[in-house]
């Protein structure tokens, strides 16, 4: 097939017979390219074609898809669409994207609101047993001799988990196992972690402090508003060594003058930092003496 009739679907300058063979997955094209065209023939003029290339996409190789959506290379718009029409209710193809370092970050939040909105119905929706279970039997009590089986600990569960049940335990999980996750090198993760409805203050307080967190964490916690408010959380913020100075700098002038003298003594965080804070309580203090009276 040439470039440019492949240009020519994408633009929607290509005549119809080769449309149809397009949204039927008969052209001979690329895998990764197939999908892109296929994704664009689902908002073609024409109705038909729209429904065969949407329908050809939903019956394509689950492996082919996992690996276009996982592709670094994919475009944007594809990646969009899949969200948005293909992955829902699928986690393999969620585990894809999540997967791909190029998914954009308004596309990771909507995976996770989806997610969070997911598990909020599934817990709404399950219903108490209709009766409490029977007592165990006599042959399944401890006897002396017979140590009961080892439980699985959180961290064996943890490691064992796709991408897409640690974001689901991210975001419904209790608190333990939220103080591992945050720690999870999967970005989505840990920020799922921050948009968690039982969230606590304490928590938050904690990872702004933590020096086992990720940059990327502390940019979170930063840039959020009502964890912004947090005078407790901004001054953890301000004195974890690992907070990127474009992080900390900007918060400084919030810090009161008891712990903005303690920053000053803080030989943990970077000398800019400090710096930076002896300078504001010169300044402070030159500003205090010229309104005295005799001072000019």
């Amino acid at each position: 097939m040439p470039e440019r009739m492949v240009d020519a679907i994408r633009e929607g300058k290509a005549p119809e017979v080769v449309r149809r063979k397009a949204a039927e997955g008969g052209l001979p094209l690329p895998v990764g390219e197939s999908i892109e065209i296929l994704t664009v023939l689902t908002k073609d003029k024409d109705e038909e074609i729209r429904k065969k290339a949407l329908h050809t996409l939903h019956n394509w190789d689950r492996q082919e898809l996992q690996q276009t959506l996982a592709n670094p290379a994919t475009p944007p718009g594809v990646l969009d669409f899949a969200t948005n029409y293909l992955a829902s209710g699928r986690e393999d193809l969620l585990e894809a994207l999540i997967n791909n370092p190029n998914l954009p970050d308004d596309l990771r939040d909507e995976i996770t609101s989806n997610l969070l909105r997911a598990a909020q119905q599934a817990a709404a929706s399950a219903s108490p047993p209709a009766e409490l279970p029977p007592p165990l039997e006599p042959a399944a009590a401890e006897t002396p001799g017979h140590e009961p089986p080892e439980k699985e600990t959180l961290i064996q569960k943890v490691n064992r988990m796709s991408a897409v049940e640690k974001i689901k335990t991210a975001l419904t999980g209790n608190q333990e196992a939220r103080m591992m996750l945050i720690r999870d090198s999967n970005k989505l993760v840990s920020r799922a972690v921050l948009q968690s409805p039982k969230l606590s203050d304490s928590e938050v307080e904690g990872y702004a402090s933590a020096k086992n967190v990720s940059e990327e964490v502390l940019r979170l916690i930063a840039g959020n508003r009502a964890f912004r408010k947090s005078y407790t959380v901004m001054k953890a913020l301000i004195n974890n060594p690992r907070a990127p100075l474009d992080v900390t700098m900007p918060l400084l002038h919030r810090l009161n003058e008891r712990d903005m003298k303690m920053l000053t003594q803080n030989r943990n965080v970077a000398e800019a930092v400090r710096g930076m804070a002896i300078k504001i309580i010169k300044a402070k203090q030159e500003a205090t003496k010229s309104k005295m009276p005799g001072k000019h």
